[in-house]
């Protein structure tokens, strides 16, 4: 982990928990689609897909997989 500047280091196959909410959530589908925040939790656990562009990460949920910045997660 990289405390000094905050973000965490994933990797595909993590699990990770949800530890706040963004303003708004986008699939992580060939077509994404903006969700609002209430279709996931704060404490939701899922697993990494993969980084894609813009620094962001698709996560696994169990409704869903979704584009999350790293500082809204935190490793299991």
């Amino acid at each position: 982990m990289s405390e000094s500047s905050g973000a965490i280091e994933l990797a595909a196959g993590d699990r990770v928990k949800l530890i706040a909410l963004p303003p708004y959530v986008k699939t992580a589908e060939p077509l994404p689609m903006l969700r609002p925040p209430s279709v996931l939790a704060i404490g939701d656990q899922g697993t990494v897909l993969g980084v894609r562009p813009g620094n962001s990460w698709a996560v696994r949920f169990k409704n869903g997989a979704y584009l999350l910045a790293a500082q809204y997660l935190e490793r299991v």
